[in-house]
Parts: structure tokens; C-alpha cells; sequence
């Protein structure tokens, strides 16, 4: 069924590669990506699939069931710009090839004083040589490595500076989902990309665990009432994840908040963060209100002027 599909994806990758992608490099002077643009032109073209189809998808569904009834989608268009930078930009996969040499090093160097890093295979002889069986457990394992890392973007005050500009957003869309200060992804894809590294998984593998998680992500941040029903306690609902951006709730509750979980409520579940309230909450945070319920805090429109917020942050939490 599959295959037709995959060899005319194949076929346009190289085309795209040939025609354009490698005449561009020899224009420039700079053959010697040319490895590493190979697999880089197939993430942009996986990038411009999974942008259509969320677009096509989930759009439509948006404007006919949404959770939020807006008079406008003002100060949406600058989430667009995220999700092309995300999707189409290679950066979670450019992370991880520039991270392969570094973990060698570290593994080697570690070997060579009798440490051995953590492989799943070792643990679990032959179940992850099933790939089916090694990507569900992949994907469980770094889904449960998202639940602290997004704990910690609460948690730690530095951090949380850069998180904010994800919560800043007042209309929650399926284009949300990137809406991520470029530190903040670098710093969460280079912890995921490290232990990616170290449990053995294979680059190509990484790739489709991401795309996987990605697409589940932006359903998760649609404008949508959708709760799963029984399934919600299984997979991360819209609603479950409109909680953890509730204005008083998602961020300043107990425990700095709740619903951090990214694709399996589980976590939540067992480490006491649950929040199953099926209401539709105002998303965005406190002091953004106009006083007296907030301060009016700006953490900005445009991109550049996000991006600068998210560094002053990090240094006055006053700014």
C-alpha cells in the first residue's frame, strides 16, 4: 500500500536533490555537505507534508468545531513562521548529526575507562531488532524524557524565561505547537538528540520518532473541544493540553502546573500532575492581562522582538 507512496517520494527527493540542492552547493563552493544535504532535503520535503496535511486536516475542523470562537486570528501568523522554521528547517535532525561525532567521543572515552552508555538493545536483546516493537518503545522512552524536560522549562526560572514565549500565545491554534523560542528548541533537542544517542537510536529512526511526535503535537494545540473520551487517559486529548495553557492553571498551579505530559497522559497520571478538567479555559498567562488581573506584560508580536524578549528574560526577570 505504502510503496507507491515511498517510491514517489523517493523519486522526488532526488530530483530536488540533483536539480537543485547539489548545483546550488558546487555554485557555492561547498561540496562538502554535500552529504549532509542529502538527508536534509528529505526532512524539508517531510516538512512540506506534514504542513499540508495539518493544513488540510485540521484548518477546516478548526473553523467548523473550535474550541474558542475568535472575532479575528490576529498575532496567529507569527506561530506560521515557527512551524515553517521547525518543520522545514532541519533542526531538530542538524542537532542530532552535529551531536553524532561529540557522543562517539564521549562513548569511546568512556569504554576506554570501562564505562559502557546505556543501549536499550542490551537491555532488551532482539526486541529492537522488531521495528514496530523499537519504535513504540523509543517513542515511550523519549516521551517520558519530554515529561521532565517540560517540568524543567516550568521549574527552573532561566528556563521558563524562554518557555514563556510558547504560553504567550492568547489564541491557541495547531500552528501553537512551534511557537518556541529557538534557545529553548535548541537546548530540548540537544538533551533529546544526546540521549537518542546513547539509548542506539539509528538517525533515520530519529527522524520518524520526531515527525511522529510533531504531528501528535500540533492535534494536541488545535483550536479543537476534542477530549478522547476513555482515550483520553491514553493519548494527550486538545483539551488536556488547552489545561496546561489555562491562564492561572497550566503554569502557576501546584507544582508549577500541570498536564506537562507530551504525547501519553500517563506520566501526569503517575507522577501526580493530572489535571482532567474538560472545560475550555482562556489560554495564556497571568500577567499578560490588563491590570487588575496582570501587569499587561508584552512578550511580543513580531518574531525578532520575541526572540530578544526570551534572552532579556533569561537575564532580568523583571523585563
Amino acid at each position: 500500500m505504502f510503496e507507491p507512496l515511498q517510491r514517489a517520494f523517493d523519486a522526488v527527493h532526488t530530483w530536488l536533490f540533483e536539480t537543485a540542492v547539489q548545483p546550488l552547493l558546487f555554485a557555492a563552493g561547498a561540496s562538502q555537505w554535500l552529504e549532509d544535504a542529502y538527508p536534509a532535503t528529505e526532512w524539508f520535503l517531510l516538512g512540506v507534508v506534514q504542513v499540508t496535511l495539518l493544513y488540510v486536516l485540521l484548518r477546516p475542523l478548526e473553523a467548523r468545531y473550535p474550541a474558542e470562537q475568535w472575532s479575528d486570528r490576529s498575532g496567529t501568523g507569527v506561530d506560521i513562521v515557527y512551524t515553517l522554521l521547525h518543520r522545514l528547517g532541519a533542526f531538530a535532525l542538524g542537532v542530532f548529526v552535529l551531536l553524532t561525532p561529540l557522543a562517539d567521543g564521549a562513548a569511546a572515552w568512556l569504554r576506554g575507562r570501562g564505562f559502557t552508555p546505556l543501549n536499550l538493545d542490551a537491555v532488551w536483546p532482539g526486541m529492537t531488532d522488531v521495528p514496530i516493537a523499537s519504535f513504540l518503545i523509543y517513542l515511550v522512552v523519549l516521551d517520558l524524557l519530554d515529561y521532565w524536560l517540560h517540568r524543567g522549562q516550568h521549574q527552573l526560572r532561566w528556563w521558563w524565561a524562554l518557555h514563556a514565549l510558547h504560553h504567550s500565545q492568547r489564541k491557541m491554534s495547531f500552528w501553537t505547537d512551534d511557537r518556541n523560542h529557538l534557545l529553548d528548541s535548541l537546548i530540548n533537542d540537544a538533551i533529546k538528540a544526546a540521549v537518542a544517542l546513547a539509548i542506539g537510536i539509528e538517525p533515520a529512526q530519529f527522524v520518524g520518532l520526531t515527525i511522529a511526535a510533531r504531528l501528535l503535537q500540533s492535534v494536541q494545540h488545535a483550536n479543537l473541544p476534542w477530549t478522547y473520551g476513555p482515550l483520553g487517559y491514553i493519548f494527550v486529548s486538545p483539551v488536556f493540553h488547552r489545561v496546561h495553557h489555562a491562564i492561572g492553571v497550566g503554569h502557576e498551579g501546584r507544582r508549577s502546573g500541570c498536564n506537562f505530559a507530551v504525547l501519553f497522559p500517563a506520566w501526569d497520571i503517575l507522577f501526580g500532575t493530572a489535571d482532567h478538567r474538560s472545560a475550555i479555559e482562556p489560554t495564556g498567562i497571568r500577567d499578560q492581562l490588563p491590570a487588575p488581573q496582570g501587569s499587561g506584560h508584552d512578550y511580543g508580536d513580531g518574531f525578532w522582538r520575541q526572540q530578544w524578549l526570551g534572552l532579556r528574560r533569561m537575564v532580568d526577570p523583571t523585563a
